[in-house]
């Protein structure tokens, strides 16, 4: 049965996709802005969503929709560890917690990975093929403005166990198409793709305000420091 999938989830979520890249944490990144305390705590973000995610594709493997789009190759978790690790060191999962909007996200992950597993589907595209598609770009503007050595703190975008990109995402895609689904349970992935996307948001705007509160910080700091020399 050969459903589109890919190409309707593409198009489906066009509008979700530039809501997401037009959030001011993420325009900054782009910009090539990038506050350290802010991508740590994305990292640290990240760390729990792939937790969830993978845990739940794991244990529903067998099942025959999630079971198409398995791909271990694809899995972050390990990467995030390699990055949480320099960022906080080797006692790292005692200095993170889960934000308010990544709590969120993390339930929504559990609770269809326990209800409706083909749902996974749509968080396994929005989160995997976007970082594998803009990963690299991703990694150069990090190293840039954070002025990191080597392979320091980006392991999250290197997709060591997948030689050709373009080949494995064609693979994807195919197996997105095949994946035996009825009309309905393809509208319900396209709408868990924006579901996606939405919390995704979510997360960039927590940190936006955290980068806000941080600059409003520093310039208190610094009114104060001036008022002090010429008092």
């Amino acid at each position: 049965m050969y459903t589109n999938l890919a190409q309707q989830l593409r198009e489906g979520t066009t509008k979700s996709h530039s809501m997401a890249e037009n959030v001011s944490f993420v325009k900054s990144f782009l910009g090539g802005v990038v506050d350290k305390d802010s991508y740590k705590q994305l990292v640290a973000n990240l760390y729990f969503i792939y937790d969830a995610i993978e845990k739940q594709i794991e244990k529903n493997k067998y099942d025959q929709a999630v079971g198409a789009i398995y791909f271990p190759q694809l899995f972050r978790k390990d990467s995030l560890i390699t990055d949480l690790i320099y960022y906080y060191g080797d006692n790292w999962l005692t200095q993170i917690d889960s934000s308010p909007a990544t709590q969120l996200y993390v339930n929504r992950i559990n609770q269809i990975g326990n209800s409706n597993p083909e749902l996974l589907i749509a968080h396994s595209y929005t989160r995997y093929i976007g970082d594998l598609s803009g990963g690299q770009i991703l990694k150069k503007i990090a190293k840039s403005a954070m002025q990191l050595n080597d392979n320091d703190g980006t392991a999250f975008y290197d997709f060591n166990l997948i030689d050709d990109e373009q080949k494995f995402k064609d693979m994807y895609r195919n197996a997105l198409n095949n994946i035996p689904l009825t009309t309905t349970q393809v509208d319900q992935i396209i709408a868990e793709a924006n579901i996606s996307f939405n919390l995704n948001m979510k997360i960039f705007q927590e940190l936006n305000s955290n980068l806000i509160k941080i600059m409003l910080m520093l310039l208190i700091s610094s009114i104060n420091n001036f008022r002090k020399k010429f008092s």
